[in-house]
């Protein structure tokens, strides 16, 4: 992988710590007592230090997950996470907005980040995906430019009526842009929640299936905190937005940004739908065409 050279890089990190004092001090984290509901896995999911902290595990009985008690229709929404370390091949951890789970049908819209896991010392491969109207097949895939189970990082989902935009520590990875006026779909009608499940995969999310599961390592565990939402809340048929936001319903790249989501697409990127003609063999979808230039 290629290493990021700075100018300095002590000033840097003068201005990362100032941002995130300024970041603590804008807003306070969610409660997961508060604002989620444990879904599944007979205890697998646990909530700790009041509140603060969610863990999933994974074992070969079952996974475990989590949702929202809100649903949105629009927002920004933060998590950070630790990943389940050493040998995590056939995991994934999902963390991903979408229509109620017994509600869908065929026209439903997701917004999904998926942390596929692999041998011990191998990279994780960040998989993320939009569906519009029950139609996905639009993924992009990374590898990190950091170990995502030695600490927490922040994963963020940012969803406006003009773009959606996966960011990673404050740092776009992409951008996915409302081309409704080409005749390409965009989630804007149906509230969603968020959730986050922890599975087995092995039949297809380590090396397409390749590398199974070593159950002798189990139990899987990742772990959540510090979650943040600014959005529009669905309450009784309508949405009530927050006092904050015109600081994200139209929030779009700057310049700084969309060079910082450059440098991850030209170095970390290892799969792009947007490349695949030998799987769109009737052309690429148009956003691939338009997305860059409008």
């Amino acid at each position: 992988m290629a290493a990021f050279h700075s100018p300095s890089t002590a000033s840097i990190g003068m201005v990362l710590l100032l941002l995130i004092g300024f970041s603590m001090a804008a807003f306070a984290y969610g409660n997961f007592y508060h604002n989620f509901d444990v879904v599944w896995g007979d205890g697998r999911a646990v909530i700790q230090e009041g509140g603060d902290l969610l863990t999933l595990s994974l074992d070969k009985t079952s996974g475990s997950g989590f949702q929202s008690k809100d649903e949105y229709l629009y927002g920004k929404i933060d998590m950070q996470l630790k990943l389940v370390p050493g040998n995590s091949a056939g995991t994934v951890t999902a963390y991903y907005v979408s229509l109620q789970l017994s509600s869908k049908g065929e026209a439903w819209d997701e917004i999904d980040f998926e942390f596929l896991g692999n041998l011990s010392g191998q990279p994780y491969i960040l998989h993320t995906n939009v569906f519009c109207q029950g139609k996905g097949n639009r993924e992009q895939q990374f590898y990190l430019w950091f170990d995502p189970t030695a600490d927490f990082h922040t994963y963020s989902i940012l969803w406006n009526p003009e773009r959606i935009v996966f960011s990673v520590d404050g740092i776009p990875i992409r951008e996915f842009k409302n081309l409704e006026f080409l005749g390409v779909p965009f989630p804007k009608n149906q509230k969603m929640r968020l959730y986050s499940t922890l599975w087995n995969a092995d039949d297809w999310a380590t090396r397409g299936g390749l590398v199974k599961t070593d159950w002798s390592q189990a139990p899987f565990k990742a772990s959540y905190r510090n979650f943040n939402a600014d959005g529009c809340v669905w309450s009784s048929g309508s949405s009530y937005c927050s006092s904050n936001k015109n600081a994200w319903f139209w929030e779009e790249l700057n310049f700084a940004k969309k060079g910082q989501m450059k440098w991850v697409q030209n170095n970390y990127m290892v799969y792009n739908y947007c490349e695949d003609t030998k799987r769109f063999l009737q052309g690429l979808p148009t956003e691939c065409t338009f997305a860059d230039i409008l």
